[in-house]
């Protein structure tokens, strides 16, 4: 689609999508093929010199990926300029999940030794990925408290090799955030680019190119999806050359292309987006503060509450407060057991960002892989539970609560 200058969300994810079709299909069409035909040998010929690689081989593009893909782009690059006042125009690539697309982040731009930075309540697969890949690879993995810029900048000095540094923000399922302006600044003054993973905000919450990121990261699984319906990852930057050049080999040598039909579901979730969000973060807001109240919970972490040590950089970044909250319980792991088996609405799954809401157990589930010193380190205790808020009516949600939370105490 030529360039509109669409300023609403909905807009923009209703018809951006190109209509890569000779049918005059009204949605974008499924192409379920593994390779593309070629009219003549110089056609052929063209199109493997070209920068689009859509309509070659599916494991390098396909155009329903692109469909997917660019609205993603349109939605990263929503009202953002160029230093000279130009549109930002960023490239996206589609993954089959959020750690393919993580990998193809890692290895495009880290080699053997290089260092990689990053800070503390990591989701627990990207930690992995860090701590037990890029390491057997040679990278050098430097995991600190990013928030003191003291320290920042003594690992830099120290570690003149750093190329990256990645930011989850906010982060999974602590809801730490992170001051990507101020990282990015340091940064770029030290030579380092800067990745941050915006799954939980989306788009429609947090725009980290605004505040000098050079990639962008999603498990569009989540959010973007919405509906839990495939698996998806996407990585974004704003240097296209080098993207449609070693990240997009990167990409394809590894293997981890989307598929159609996923795909197409990616473009029907994003429909809803704007819609989705409004519902989830009202609700988020709403769950948040009646946790608070209750006298089950110990602790509650929800960047919208002014007692997360977080929230200034949250307001200062996002335009409302991400629907993830977490919460210890007073009688920790038992408590927590009891919690998680009482729920009737809400539904006990890993995962986030669906329609409806998810329980879960980080120590056990997504985190039972990091030590436990090291994961309560982090803020992840025994006792701690993640709730992804759905869309449900808020007092269904308050009833449920407020059942499973009397018998989490019994």
């Amino acid at each position: 689609m030529s360039n509109k200058n669409l300023k609403g969300i909905s807009t923009i994810v209703l018809h951006t999508a190109s209509h890569e079709n000779d049918n005059f299909s009204h949605t974008t069409p499924i192409y379920a093929t593994s390779t593309f035909t070629f009219g003549s040998a110089e056609e052929g010929m063209e199109r493997f010199k070209g920068d689009d690689k859509t309509k070659l081989y599916s494991r390098w593009g396909n155009p329903t990926f692109t469909a997917a893909e660019q609205t993603i782009e349109a939605l990263e690059a929503r009202g953002l300029k160029n230093e000279d006042g130009s549109d930002l125009k960023l490239k996206a690539l589609l993954h089959a999940s959020g750690q393919a697309a993580m990998s193809t982040l890692f290895f495009s731009n880290l080699s053997a030794g290089d260092t990689l930075i990053s800070h503390y309540s990591l989701y627990g697969g990207s930690q992995e990925l860090m701590q037990k890949v890029l390491i057997e690879a040679g990278v050098k993995i430097m995991l600190i408290d990013i928030h003191d810029e003291s320290l920042l900048l003594q690992t830099l000095k120290e570690n003149p090799s750093t190329k990256l540094i990645h930011l989850e923000t906010p982060a999974n399922p602590t809801l730490q955030c992170v001051d990507i302006e101020a990282i990015c600044k340091i940064a770029h003054a030290h030579g380092a680019k800067v990745s941050v993973d915006n799954t939980v905000a989306t788009p429609y919450l947090q725009q980290p190119f605004a505040l000098g990121a050079d990639f962008v990261f999603h498990s569009a699984t989540k959010f973007l999806n919405g509906h839990g319906s495939a698996l998806h990852g996407v990585l974004l930057g704003k240097d296209l050359a080098f993207m449609h050049s070693k990240v997009w080999k990167w990409h394809v040598l590894l293997g981890g292309n989307s598929n159609a039909f996923d795909a197409y579901l990616l473009i029907q979730g994003m429909k809803t987006l704007e819609l989705r969000m409004e519902k989830h973060c009202s609700n988020a807001e709403k769950v948040a503060h009646f946790l608070q109240k209750h006298p089950a919970i110990e602790k509650v972490n929800y960047t919208g509450l002014s007692s997360h040590p977080h929230h200034e950089i949250a307001k200062k970044q996002m335009r409302q407060h991400a629907p993830l909250i977490s919460f210890e319980l007073k009688g920790g792991i038992e408590s927590g057991k009891k919690f998680i088996n009482a729920v009737e609405i809400c539904t006990r799954a890993v995962s986030l960002g669906t329609v409806d809401t998810l329980v879960s157990h980080p120590a056990s589930m997504t985190h039972m892989s990091i030590p436990k010193l090291e994961r309560e380190k982090y803020g992840i205790t025994d006792g701690l539970i993640r709730m992804s808020v759905g869309i449900e009516n808020i007092e269904d949600l308050y009833t449920d609560l407020e059942q499973a939370l009397a018998k989490a105490l019994a």
